[in-house]
């Protein structure tokens, strides 16, 4: 494998663990964060911290950011890494964003002589410290094989979803799924619990019946059958209900602006809505059991 040299802007809770990655693989990774302790991680983890975006992409092969939000996506890849970073550097945004700002971003580094890719991702904290997380990846299909090596450090699955902005449209297609089938698996557990059955033996049945989805078999928001599961923290890290909240925010506006009738992804924004508002926003969103089960007051608010 060739050592690239990787620019990495943005080390949160997931791009900490991605960065590590790129490094631990063997390529040299100037990372940028505005947090002082984000960027000492970085170092601990194998990364060289710089102290600006311009700095970061000087030189590079790959450019990857990941940011909070269409506005910050933006404004950094308009004022700070196009026409920076060298035309011949692939630009990979990881963030989850609007459909419509991934592509105007693509359009501004196409325009400008560079390929560009919107490639979110599946799998939250635990998989970005893994290496094992799953990219969504809107693109031109000429560039995929190039953008899959270089996700490969960070990943367990890269798919090309479409052209640019498909990347997008995926991730928060995805995302609504999951925040709708874990407020049923929550309201299913609730409602065994109340009947008297234990919620580790429903677990043992509905994850071998038709009740079976990624929600009950990997993340189970009862403490016990999945152990890496959050439910068995306290509901501490994992997918925080803000980012959750994000996401079905991101569904629901795309719906209102394609026409599209979402109502049980309506219905799981106002749920978590909710559950963000009652203090809970930086939990796992799987600690709406707890409301569920009308027992916030064993939740530590954040």
């Amino acid at each position: 494998m060739t050592a690239r040299k990787i620019a990495f802007i943005g080390l949160g809770n997931m791009g900490g663990g991605m960065a590590a990655n790129q490094a631990g693989a063997g390529h040299v990774v100037s990372a940028f964060d505005l947090s002082q302790a984000a960027l000492d991680r970085a170092r601990a983890a194998g990364c060289s911290p710089v102290a600006s975006v311009a700095e970061a992409v000087k030189d590079v092969d790959v450019v990857i950011t990941m940011l909070p939000a269409g506005p910050h996506v933006h404004q950094v890849y308009s004022e700070q890494i196009i026409g920076a970073a060298p035309s011949s550097a692939l630009l990979l945004d990881c963030s989850t964003i609007d459909v419509e700002t991934a592509r105007k971003v693509a359009g501004l580094a196409k325009a400008a002589g560079y390929a560009f890719a919107d490639a979110p991702v599946s799998g939250g904290t635990m998989a970005a410290d893994a290496g094992t997380l799953a990219f969504m990846v809107g693109c031109d299909e000429a560039d995929f094989a190039r953008i899959e090596t270089a996700l490969e450090p960070m990943s367990r699955a890269t798919f090309r979803a479409g052209d640019h902005g498909a990347g997008q449209a995926a991730k928060i297609c995805n995302n609504m799924i999951l925040g709708i089938t874990m407020l049923g698996t929550c309201e299913a557990i609730a409602l065994a619990e109340k009947l008297g059955l234990d919620p580790v033996k429903f677990f043992d049945i509905a994850s071998k019946s038709s009740g079976q989805s990624w929600s009950v078999t990997t993340y189970y928001p009862w403490p016990g059958p999945v152990p890496t599961a959050p439910s068995n923290r306290n509901y501490d890290g994992g997918f925080a209900t803000a980012m959750m909240l994000k996401d079905l925010k991101l569904a629901q506006d795309a719906a209102a602006r394609a026409g599209a009738a979402t109502p049980l992804g309506a219905q799981s924004e106002a749920l978590f809505q909710l559950f963000d508002r009652l203090g809970y926003g930086g939990r796992d969103f799987s600690g709406i059991l707890q409301m569920l089960r009308g027992r916030l007051d064993d939740l530590p608010k954040t």
